[in-house]
């Protein structure tokens, strides 16, 4: 890729892109990371010719080792600075939910918070068979944003949202695949090659320069939530959590 990045590294495998994530300990997400990413989806957008080039492509989100895929947000940056969701976090997720290719999540193992939304902007996720729990609790934090539980809800169904927002509850990978959160899971050698076989596979639909538009036909409510909350300085978007992780 034509530039350099702090806290990520992209690789190219054919028409599928990999970005893994690099912010240790646990990949997680502030403003400027977040700010860092898009610019990483942003590139390969270019990269591809975008919309209408005709050209097909995919892009895998993955952890760095077997133990986080990434653990939310650094709760504490909105202390310093009250915009650095509003500037990083709702983009990144708006910006993967209007990509013009299919994404994928791998999550290669704890999977927490914010790296929940994340995930699910994603249109597919594989999860670690072995290693790593799934959990989103911003009802024991005091968290919440407009349009959390939207893609929840929209891609999982109202008793699984529930599951997930109102009793935060920790999912394994087989117990994520049987409520549908995830579309796979995989041994955690086996991961970035399940990840690769199903990015070739879909990486084509790209090809008429309609995936996007057909992907807002299914989650569009999400996508125009995260919109009205993003680059805003002007109005709270938002309730600070009372508890941190």
């Amino acid at each position: 890729m034509p530039e350099p990045y702090q806290n990520l590294a992209v690789t190219r495998h054919g028409p599928v892109f990999v970005i893994t994530l690099q912010k240790p300990p646990e990949n997680r997400i502030n403003r400027a990371f977040a700010q860092e990413l898009i610019r990483a989806f942003r590139n390969i957008e270019v990269e591809l010719g975008g919309v209408g080039s005709g050209n097909e492509g995919c892009v895998v989100v993955r952890g760095s080792d077997h133990k986080f895929f990434c653990t939310g947000l650094e709760l504490d940056e909105t202390d310093r600075n009250p915009y650095a969701n509003t500037d990083g976090f709702y983009p990144l997720l708006r910006t993967v939910l209007d990509f013009p290719y299919p994404t994928i999540a791998l999550l290669t193992g704890h999977t927490f918070g914010g790296a929940c939304p994340f995930a699910f902007s994603h249109d597919y996720r594989i999860m670690n068979k072995r290693r790593g729990f799934l959990s989103m609790p911003p009802v024991d934090l005091g968290l919440h944003f407009h349009g959390i539980g939207a893609l929840p809800r929209l891609k999982f169904g109202g008793r699984v949202a529930r599951k997930m927002l109102l009793e935060a509850h920790r999912w394994t990978g087989e117990e994520a695949l049987k409520d549908g959160i995830v579309d796979a899971v995989a041994e955690p050698d086996e991961m970035l090659e399940a990840a690769l076989e199903l990015g070739r596979k879909i990486a084509p639909k790209a090809k008429m320069g309609v995936y996007a538009t057909l992907r807002e036909e299914l989650w569009g409510e999400a996508l125009k939530k995260f919109g009205r909350i993003s680059y805003v300085h002007g109005r709270e978007t938002s309730r600070p959590a009372k508890a941190k992780i």
